[in-house]
């Protein structure tokens, strides 16, 4: 059986890359959906609820740090 050539390995190549991208293509368009999702569903939360997306998540001792640290309630700040 004879080696490919340049020729069909150029095909091989650009097929995968074609594929590839294709692939790539679908999954990022996944991803921002489920991102938007994601934002829609703490923002709805936030309203119902009354915390931040920052206490919803865990992070709200940060957020509070911080804003404490802003309006120099704190002896230090990090």
């Amino acid at each position: 059986m004879p080696s490919p050539s340049a020729n069909d390995k150029w095909f091989q190549d650009t097929a995968a890359r074609e594929i590839h991208m294709a692939q790539l293509k679908s999954v990022e368009l996944f991803n921002g959906r489920m991102a938007m999702l994601g934002i829609v569903i703490g923002v709805i939360t936030e309203g119902l609820t009354g915390a931040g997306i920052a206490h919803q998540i865990g992070l709200g001792g940060f957020v509070d740090g911080f804003a404490a640290c802003r309006t120099q309630y704190l002896p230090f700040c990090f």
